[in-house]
């Protein structure tokens, strides 16, 4: 980090020296592994999206597929989700994800998280296309198959706004089924099962015999702080639910003592007082100190806590709670570049262990600073790979070792297990992965046993006393294709998580709300 970019822009907050300005140490070393989540094998399809002005753009007559392989097009399950990968066609293409669903009849397609405005699915063509209006634009989106292998198809997207493309390239999409034959589950029992009925359920904590799960909108459903009783796991019993009109993306949620922190995409932090567990009140929203801030996610370590920011400006703020209710701002984290070069990202998860903060720092990789001093954090180190999207981590002591797992969030991601017991230099030394076409989303180290929520692969259990060689002991399928929504989104499944300590592991999945286990 170079001083003289960070510290003066610092300065203002009042939290570094000016003779901070004067310093300018060397950057730290960053570790480049070389294998990614995703390799980069050139165009999927040898469909193309014609650049004539005489079709609609996103229209069906748009697109070349004089090169395709159409008539394999009638052997692709015509029935079920499919999740995806887009390749930008560009000198260096982006990635993204994303999903569909398709039945016989028509009748439960789904298509960017909507029923497909415009649809041609027969034995030689494969058509959807989205057109949605936000405000004054306009946007579609609309992919093309080009041919069919097995379970997977591979094709052409086109997007577009307010008529104009704005990208296009190739995909592959890849029948949803559960992995090679498994059974539902294999060493986790579901206790309870109850559905929140509030957005999409995204995370959860655990305190004081009560669950708080936190929502972000989904459709015209707005999130909110939904609370259960689970003081009998067994049964647990619906509390409140709590909403603000205009502030209600809640992503990220934790406690300390008898203040509760949500993480709020509107107003930074939101305090809840839960002297009453069963009835939270509204204390505080805590914000940056220079207007609405987007806080992504929460993390709490002793008397600190850990805010982490994707916008407007991305940053890890760092909060003194000593008087729980009242955080009080003692610094800041920012990578240079932040916010206008892409390979540094943002941050979206963190783990703070003995004095060293581990942040996911999404394309930047994962990023090890040091917080001993809150009003001058120092980065340490970090280990970036190609294509990452550095989501989630845990950290755990293995002997005289300090052992990181690692997580990304898009197709191919998966678990690394990093030695970083020297954080300028951290070591991969193994891995874990399932199908490409799910990705991992968060975890809980508990001793010995890592506790994974993986999207459509639900609940994975593994046992890293050997952390070179991660081994699955259990595991429960939480997707299935009956449940509600299903098919909008490439991220849907297990998708939170905590284990507690009192015996029992709780997950959200997107559809079927809270489950809960028996912690192996």
């Amino acid at each position: 980090m170079k001083w003289t970019r960070r510290a003066c822009a610092v300065l203002a907050l009042g939290v570094l020296p000016l003779s901070a300005c004067d310093r300018e140490p060397p950057e730290p070393p960053v570790t480049n592994d070389v294998e990614g989540d995703w390799v980069d094998t050139g165009r999927y399809a040898a469909c193309t999206v014609r650049t004539t002005t005489d079709v609609a753009c996103g229209d069906l007559g748009g697109f070349d597929v004089s090169r395709c392989d159409t008539g394999s097009l009638a052997g692709i399950p015509g029935d079920g989700i499919y999740t995806m990968l887009y390749r930008l066609d560009a000198e260096s293409p982006g990635i993204g994800a994303g999903s569909f669903r398709v039945s016989a009849d028509g009748s439960q397609d789904s298509f960017r998280g909507a029923a497909p405005t415009q649809r041609q699915v027969d034995a030689d063509t494969f058509f959807l296309s989205n057109t949605r209006a936000q405000s004054s634009t306009t946007l579609r989106n609309s992919v093309v198959g080009c041919r069919a292998e097995g379970k997977r198809l591979y094709g052409c997207y086109v997007s577009c706004r307010n008529g104009k493309r704005t990208g296009a390239g190739t995909f592959v999409a890849e029948r949803w089924e559960r992995r090679g034959g498994e059974a539902e589950a294999s060493g986790l029992g579901l206790v309870s099962e109850s559905f929140v009925d509030a957005g999409m359920p995204v995370d959860i904590y655990v305190t004081q015999g009560h669950a708080y799960v936190v929502s972000v909108p989904d459709g015209v459903e707005r999130g909110g702080l939904t609370v259960f009783d689970v003081s009998n796991p067994e049964a647990p019993v619906f509390k409140t639910y709590f909403s603000l009109p205009n502030d209600n993306y809640w992503n990220g949620v934790w406690a300390k003592g008898n203040a509760l922190y949500v993480a709020s995409a509107d107003s930074g932090v939101v305090v809840f007082d839960i002297t009453n567990p069963a009835s939270p009140q509204l204390v505080k929203s805590v914000s940056s100190g220079q207007g609405r801030i987007d806080v992504h996610t929460v993390f709490v370590e002793g008397d600190r806590l850990y805010a982490m920011s994707p916008s407007p400006s991305p940053r890890t703020f760092i909060y003194d709670i000593q008087n729980p209710m009242e955080p009080k701002r003692l610094g800041d984290y920012a990578e240079v570049g932040a916010g206008s070069d892409p390979t540094v990202g943002y941050p979206h998860d963190a783990l703070a262990f003995e004095g060293m903060l581990y942040i996911n720092h999404w394309s930047g990789g994962y990023v090890m600073v040091d917080v001993s001093d809150p009003a001058n954090p120092r980065k340490v180190g970090a280990y970036k790979y190609p294509y990452a999207t550095s989501h989630a981590n845990a950290v755990g002591k293995f002997g005289d070792r300090r052992i990181a797992f690692e997580g990304g969030e898009n197709w191919g991601a998966h678990l690394r297990v990093l030695d970083v017991t020297d954080p300028a230099q951290p070591k991969r030394l193994g891995e874990y992965k399932l199908e490409e076409n799910a990705s991992i989303h968060n975890m809980v180290l508990k001793g010995e046993r890592l506790y994974i929520a993986y999207y459509h692969h639900g609940v994975r259990v593994l046992d890293v006393s050997v952390p070179e060689s991660p081994k699955e002991v259990a595991h429960y399928n939480t997707f299935r294709e009956t449940d509600p929504d299903r098919g909008e989104s490439f991220y849907e499944g297990a998708i939170g998580m905590r284990v507690p300590g009192d015996g029992y592991v709780y997950v959200i999945d997107t559809s079927r709300g809270l489950l809960i286990f028996p912690e192996l």
